[in-house]
């Protein structure tokens, strides 16, 4: 962390819940609290904030409005909703709209809400820093030798994602999470684009393991399940980037896809931002090991990321 403390903001409109935060995070920073989405955004436009906790139902402005503005004025500040509400659509938007850290429901786990945004104030700090060295140049074409896997067993949601990305892209259609897994062992893969028909299932526990291999590769999930625990999920142990909700919008996908492929290529040149791609320890293991041959494509994966580091 930079030599400075943190400048940590946290914004809830119950004073009870600031004289909470402040306790708890005293001594850990320079604190800030507001109880106005408005005056939060201010303080991002005026001076360096290394982190943003905000609750979600406010008065005036949501917690969601408040993080998608902020990531517009300071994209380096690391983002955080708190809110005893996990309805589906706050937790779609602040993942759509916000790219959030976390999301954390109340009543938190003090040591958990701690060393949550610890961790995000260390990340942000590296990125201030490295932002401040970084020369300026010419923008990164995200389009070059990209590559994206579209894990769709019919192939329909594949086909669009071709329609909707230009040629310079290879898109690869796997019908099952075994093709998709031998994909990204073999190659750079810059986005995946999953459809999650179950909570419980391999796909979503793939995701969230995959984020650990490969923090790089981006994750775009298409689902028809309105299910904020699943989302929860996979923003906190997978970081997806986007979640759809079936029929995919066609503008969405495209919008979406297009930020995925600048943010990988961001992140191929600028390795220093993959700690903002930290996640959660899974709170189960995967269970992508129920055949051989999945179990199989799983050690490929393993053994293909370790060679990528060594």
């Amino acid at each position: 962390m930079s030599a400075s403390p943190p400048c940590l903001l946290f914004v809830d409109d119950e004073e009870r819940i600031l004289r909470s935060l402040r306790m708890l995070f005293r001594g850990r920073g320079e604190i800030l609290t507001t109880s106005s989405g408005h005056e939060a955004v201010e303080w991002v436009r005026r001076r360096p904030v290394h982190v943003v906790v905000s609750d979600q139902r406010m008065p005036g402005m949501s917690g969601v409005e408040v993080l998608r503005e902020v990531a517009a004025h300071s994209p380096a500040t690391m983002r955080i909703l708190l809110t005893g509400y996990a309805d589906m659509d706050a937790v779609g938007a602040s993942v759509n709209e916000g790219e959030i850290y976390r999301f954390i429901e109340k009543p938190w786990a003090a040591q958990y809400l701690v060393e949550t945004v610890e961790q995000a104030a260390r990340v942000a700090c590296r990125d201030f820093d490295a932002a401040a060295r970084r020369p300026a140049g010419r923008a990164t074409d995200a389009t070059v030798a990209a590559r994206v896997v579209v894990l769709d067993d019919d192939g329909a949601l594949a086909a669009q994602v071709r329609e909707l990305l230009p040629a310079a892209v290879r898109v690869e259609h796997a019908p099952d999470l075994e093709g998709t897994l031998e994909v990204l062992a073999e190659h750079d893969v810059a986005v995946v684009i999953a459809r999650v028909s179950s909570a419980g299932g391999d796909v979503a526990d793939a995701l969230k393991q995959l984020k650990r291999l490969r923090p790089a590769t981006l994750a775009i999930v298409v689902s028809s399940l309105r299910d904020s625990r699943l989302l929860i999920g996979l923003i906190n142990e997978g970081q997806v980037f986007r979640f759809l909700l079936e029929p995919a919008p066609r503008e969405l996908l495209r919008r979406g896809l297009a930020a995925a492929l600048e943010r990988y290529a961001r992140l191929r040149t600028q390795s220093d931002l993959l700690q903002r791609h930290a996640v959660d320890a899974p709170r189960q293991e995967a269970v992508a090991t129920t055949t051989g041959r999945l179990l199989q494509a799983w050690r490929r994966l393993r053994e293909a990321a370790a060679l990528r580091i060594a």
